[in-house]
């Protein structure tokens, strides 16, 4: 039987793969500013600069901070920013000049503003009509420009905004200068296809770059950015671990992960720190990850029932899109009564004893009767994972 080199082949023509690694699509962190906004998190300045750092030689494009927040961002900002990172320094405030200012202190190069414009924000938060919302908007961007200043513009609320008006808006701030729009599912109530119509229309108005800031409240973040992407928007939006307010945005390993192996983008992140990164945000913010969250959990490569037990012993890719050092992640493998016998036969041959199929069945058969659970999980180390492709154990049958 003729065996595909690459696994996941198929997989690509379903997902109609037509960019040839040729797409650069940016990720913008902001687990500094969003990231802060998750009930219970509050990172010291030590931390908020070692968290740069790190994202910097992650690989992200642009890094968000907010120092309008207080005194103490203010001065995380300003040290950050004199840091001499790669990534640009995004300094996110209100469209209102007294926050372009505090932006200017810092000495930002780079700062992002954002101002709510569908009618419930206008009418509940802002108190302000529609022809005001669009004055200060140009007024803002005109005061950030006539600083020299490079800036981002968040059309707020836009996935429950008047299209009309939204189109406005953007062709507004678009012909006045600002650099790039950020178009944000605020609530998190699009679905994927409606993502893609929404940002579609804005790329149809406007010549401007576009990012996208999904939330992810009904658990549809990451859907959305992508579909964000797939009609034209070329940044992502993201937190370490998906943390913000509410339910959060994009996880940066989800998204990393899906832009490198789905998108087949050329970013050249460091994906091998992806465990690191969220291993020290729970560090941080003493909320551990769950052991089931994609890519970073402790579960993400752990492999328990028999028949799955019975591939991967033979090839990891059987269940597997990507290997788990890649992405700083270890396989585990998790011996119990769902091991079956060639789970049997591989922990039999760990412990030194001869895997005969006979015996294999009848420890199989015995940890089921045993009604234990899981007895057993080991790391599969360099030398483990050696003898899987060598080994020539039992045959399945499951």
């Amino acid at each position: 039987m003729l065996v595909m080199q690459d696994s996941n082949y198929f997989a690509n023509v379903y997902n109609e793969l037509r960019n040839n690694g040729n797409t650069h699509i940016n990720i913008l962190d902001s687990t500094l500013r969003e990231g802060e906004q998750h009930p219970g998190v509050s990172f010291t300045n030590k931390q908020r600069i070692q968290i740069a750092w790190m994202l910097d030689y992650f690989g992200v494009s642009q890094i968000e901070i907010s120092p309008i927040v207080s005194p103490d961002h203010e001065k995380a900002t300003k040290t950050i920013i004199k840091a001499g990172l790669s990534a640009d320094i995004v300094a996110h405030c209100r469209a209102l000049k007294q926050d372009i200012d505090v932006a200017l202190k810092c000495d930002a190069e780079y700062m992002a503003m954002y101002l709510g414009i569908s009618d419930i924000h206008l009418s509940a938060k802002l108190r302000i009509n529609k022809q005001q919302a669009l004055e200060r908007a140009i007024e803002a961007v005109d005061y950030m420009k006539a600083h020299g200043l490079k800036g981002r513009f968040t059309v707020e609320d836009a996935s429950r905004a008047d299209p009309e008006y939204l189109k406005q808006v953007c062709k507004a701030i678009s012909d006045a200068g600002i650099d790039r729009i950020s178009v944000p599912d605020t609530v998190g109530i699009m679905r994927p296809r409606g993502m893609y119509n929404l940002v579609k229309m804005i790329k149809e108005t406007v010549n401007t770059p576009l990012d996208v800031h999904c939330h992810n409240d009904i658990g549809l973040a990451l859907a959305n950015a992508l579909a964000g992407v797939d009609a034209g928007a070329d940044q992502i939006h993201v937190t370490i671990d998906g943390v913000g307010e509410r339910t959060g945005i994009p996880s940066l390993a989800e998204t990393a992960l899906a832009l490198e192996l789905l998108y087949k983008t050329r970013n050249e992140f460091r994906l091998d720190m992806l465990k690191d990164l969220s291993k020290l945000l729970e560090q941080y913010t003493k909320m551990e990850t769950h052991e089931s969250k994609p890519i970073v959990g402790d579960s993400a490569f752990k492999h328990k029932a028999g028949t799955h037990l019975a591939a991967v012993l033979r090839n990891p890719s059987a269940y597997e899109i990507i290997e788990p050092r890649k992405v700083g992640n270890r396989r585990k493998i998790v011996f119990g009564e769902l091991a079956g016998k060639s789970g049997a036969a591989f922990l039999l041959s760990l412990l030194g004893m001869e895997a005969k199929v006979g015996d294999a069945q009848k420890f199989a058969n015995g940890l089921k009767e045993l009604r234990m659970g899981d007895i057993l999980e080991i790391f599969l180390d360099e030398k483990l994972e050696k003898r899987i492709i060598s080994d020539q154990s039992v045959e399945s049958t499951e």
